[in-house]
């Protein structure tokens, strides 16, 4: 095998030089056999990662399609197997948006987290599954009712339940479409935004058809109100951000850099210190060598005691040495890391505990009172604080910068946790939706009756926004996390952190704002206190942006019309 691999190396050079090399050495012969190996092992190794990849794909693929499958064996009894044909269209039409929200808004939301590194994708994909699905179930309510009712009010029309269910499947395929191209080009844009103007496309092609006033029909006023917060959205995202990660940088990141630089100096003069002092005994005398070498003695006894005193030290050497131990002592280097980062935990985990009893806890009427709401806030954040501290102290003799960004990395885990959930409770609302409501008229065979959402629906959608954040989301991914700015754990974590918080506030008042915009507003707020945001990067962006709506009513009113000449 060894000479196998020195021949395979000696051809390699002659086909490379073109001449005789029975001069190579036996060295260069065995550095060329160790190339050829390791290319070889390079290359397996590979391969068996291009085989382990098909085999995800194809475990994803077949999950969908067989949850799929089940939903829709499910679903036609449970509409009464009236018109099974619509039901299963409306219900790809539905899986599919899904499955497109997860390529682009999941992948936006999990974008800092990847880039900054303290996720993988697999984790990602984990944490989707349980928070995105429990965020809509528990607190997307609001948000669902606003979709259904708030932007196109159609109960009050004498409408036709078919006329309903093409408005809404019109508005499932359109955002769709949009999302997957904006995916593939790794823009993250606005599913609500998407959803939205494909529910006003298709309604006012249906109002045009009929001769039916837009005006009355178009809750204009709500759509207004919804297009203030899309412009405000960025920017509270990107204020809060600013805000929150430059106290973060001034107070724990600029400290750590300039304990650590201060402890370097230091270091580099006492070594010049001792170097000094060398050359000085070197050039003593004997008889005063003999001397000076007894102070040293007598000091370097006495120098390691608890209880010395400087006044006893006899030598200058020692003398000089303790004022340099003294400065370097006085240099709290652990202090930003003992005090700051606890704080900055507990003020994170007080965040993501008062967004789960008020708005996801609170839809489950438990009965709590706000005193008691409170409290169980305050012992979060306690616990929290007194976790975090104990984790920090026994950091204390590993590498400060490293220690920081663990301490982080784990508090960013946490605020994926928590905007994951709100994330879910605003924005699968937009598959969901409208997809219940065509259920419910299937059902029904009326546009006013709702019902709650079944587990089994929310599951399938749930397992096609986790497929689709795998198969197409990791464009989006990487324009978020690292092409928009620089992320690491610090920043990455203050951006979902206020995040989190202006979604949270959004969905408190029931409006379907964008956690799109308000991500990359905190992203970019990041980028604006370390002076690294990529503007370029913005004007395709905004571009996508400003189009997206007036592209998925276009998209949605040539849908309503196919599906009225076929249906």
């Amino acid at each position: 095998c060894f000479r196998f691999y020195l021949d395979s190396g000696l051809e390699k050079i002659k086909k490379y030089f073109k001449k005789d090399c029975k001069k190579v050495t036996i060295r260069s012969r065995f550095r060329i056999c160790q190339l050829s190996y390791f290319q070889r092992k390079t290359s397996m190794a590979q391969t068996q990662s291009s085989a382990n990849l098909k085999l995800i794909n194809a475990a994803f693929a077949a999950m969908l399609v067989g949850m799929v499958g089940y939903f829709i064996y499910w679903g036609l009894g449970y509409t009464h197997y009236n018109n099974p044909i619509l039901f299963i269209i409306a219900t790809m039409f539905g899986v599919f948006m899904a499955f497109n929200v997860g390529g682009n808004d999941i992948a936006n939301s999990f974008g800092t987290s990847v880039g900054s590194g303290t996720l993988t994708i697999p984790q990602a994909l984990l944490i989707a599954a349980v928070f995105e699905v429990s965020g809509a179930v528990i607190a997307g309510g609001e948000v669902t009712d606003t979709i259904r009712k708030g932007i196109v009010d159609l109960n009050g029309l004498d409408l036709q339940p078919m006329q309903f269910v093409f408005i809404m499947m019109s508005a499932l395929l359109a955002a769709a479409l949009w999302l997957l191209f904006a995916s593939r080009k790794g823009l993250p844009v606005s599913t609500t935004h998407a959803i939205i103007g494909g529910i006003v496309g298709s309604a006012l092609c249906m109002a045009f058809m009929h001769k039916i006033d837009a005006g009355t029909l178009i809750q204009w006023g709500k759509l207004g109100e919804i297009a203030l917060s899309w412009v405000l959205s960025p920017m509270l995202g990107g204020l809060v951000s600013y805000l929150v990660f430059s106290r973060i940088k001034k107070n724990v990141l600029d400290y750590n850099d300039w304990a650590e630089g201060t402890l370097k100096t230091i270091k580099q003069e006492k070594k010049s210190y001792k170097e000094q002092h060398r050359l000085f005994f070197e050039a003593l005398s004997e008889t005063e060598k003999v001397e000076y070498a007894t102070k040293v003695a007598h000091d370097a006894q006495i120098y390691d005691e608890p209880d010395f005193e400087p006044s006893e030290l006899q030598s200058d050497y020692y003398r000089g040495l303790y004022e340099l131990d003294n400065r370097k002592n006085n240099v709290d280097s652990y202090k930003a890391l003992h005090s700051w980062v606890p704080f900055i935990g507990s003020i994170g985990g007080m965040m993501i505990a008062a967004m789960l009893i008020f708005k996801g806890l609170n839809n489950l009427h438990l009965g709590m009172s706000n005193v008691n709401s409170f409290l169980i806030i305050f012992m979060v954040g306690a616990a929290i604080w007194m976790a975090t501290f104990v984790f920090a102290k026994s950091l204390k003799r590993k590498d400060l910068g490293k220690s920081t960004f663990q301490m982080f990395s784990w508090m960013q885990v946490f605020t994926a946790c928590g905007f994951a959930f709100s994330h879910g409770a605003n924005d699968i609302a937009n598959a969901i939706g409208p997809f219940a409501a065509i259920m419910d008229a299937l059902r029904t065979n009326s546009i006013t009756a709702q019902n709650a959402v079944p587990p089994i629906a929310m599951l399938t959608f749930g397992i096609a926004l986790i497929v689709g954040l795998w198969f197409v989301g990791k464009e989006v991914i990487k324009t978020v996390g690292t092409s928009l700015a620089e992320m690491h754990p610090a920043s990455g974590f203050a951006a979902e952190l206020s995040a989190a918080a202006v979604v949270m506030g959004a969905s408190f008042m029931g409006l379907p704002v964008s956690s799109t915009h308000i991500l990359v507003g905190a992203v970019l707020g990041i980028g604006l206190v370390n002076r690294n945001a990529n503007w370029k990067l913005m004007k395709p962006i905004g571009l996508a942006w400003v189009i997206t709506l007036p592209a998925a009513a276009v998209l949605s009113v040539i849908s309503y019309l196919v599906l009225q000449v076929v249906f």
